[in-house]
């Protein structure tokens, strides 16, 4: 004769539930403080990472248009294309400015009607406003009498400054006013550095100016 053997109930008991319950509760407080704790670092480098990457693209956009204003079709290997240049701006009073030329002018220029071709650009730098970019085509009626138009890069370069080659001490120096040769005519210099800042956030960048040359560069 077969003895009855007790049934387990199926499911889960009571305790089994509660306990895993209490396990997911704790897995789900980790994961909140971790998601919060990296959110939360995250967050601090915000105005960091935001900074940075003005610096970056502000830099790339400046070296491109330098760039593109010193290759063939825009330039040629006897030209100046980026030079110190007497430039009246808005306000009055004359400067010398690093100039450029740009023929098919750039992608952030407001033109008030259709745009124009042979834009000559100069980059100014104001106290508590920042980097201007300063421009008008040679083909506008009144490009001789009327002062450039106004455009703000960044508000951020708080100095700018020229870097030229010494090669008698074989060294670069630093200059915050164009140089001079010895019959008084300014010098073109051979790199543009640019200081960045933002609050406690500083950051300076260099712009090689490229040469002219007679062909394209093998980049």
């Amino acid at each position: 004769m077969k003895k009855n053997r007790r049934v387990r109930p199926a499911g889960f008991t009571l305790l089994e539930i509660l306990l895993a319950l209490a396990l997911t509760a704790l897995v789900l407080v980790s994961l909140n403080v971790f998601v919060f704790s990296m959110g939360e670092l995250w967050g601090r480098n915000t105005d960091v990472r935001l900074f940075d990457r003005h610096v970056r693209a502000v830099t790339r956009f400046l070296d491109d248009q330098l760039r593109t204003a010193s290759l063939p079709p825009a330039t040629t290997a006897t030209a100046v294309p980026i030079a110190p240049q007497e430039i009246r701006p808005q306000t009055g009073s004359t400067e010398n400015l690093l100039t450029f030329e740009l023929l098919a002018g750039s992608r952030i220029l407001a033109w008030p009607d259709r745009p124009l071709p042979e834009v000559v650009c100069s980059l100014q730098l104001r106290e508590r406003e920042g980097l201007m970019l300063l421009w008008h085509s040679r083909l506008e009626e009144k490009f001789a009498d009327d002062p450039p138009r106004e455009t703000l890069i960044t508000p951020l370069v708080t100095a700018m400054s020229y870097d030229y080659y010494d090669t008698d001490f074989k060294a670069w120096k630093t200059e915050t006013t164009f140089r001079k040769d010895n019959n008084g005519q300014l010098q073109t210099p051979q790199r543009l550095r640019l200081k960045f800042t933002y609050g406690k956030l500083v950051r300076e960048t260099v712009i090689v100016l490229t040469p002219p040359t007679a062909a394209l560069p093998n980049f």
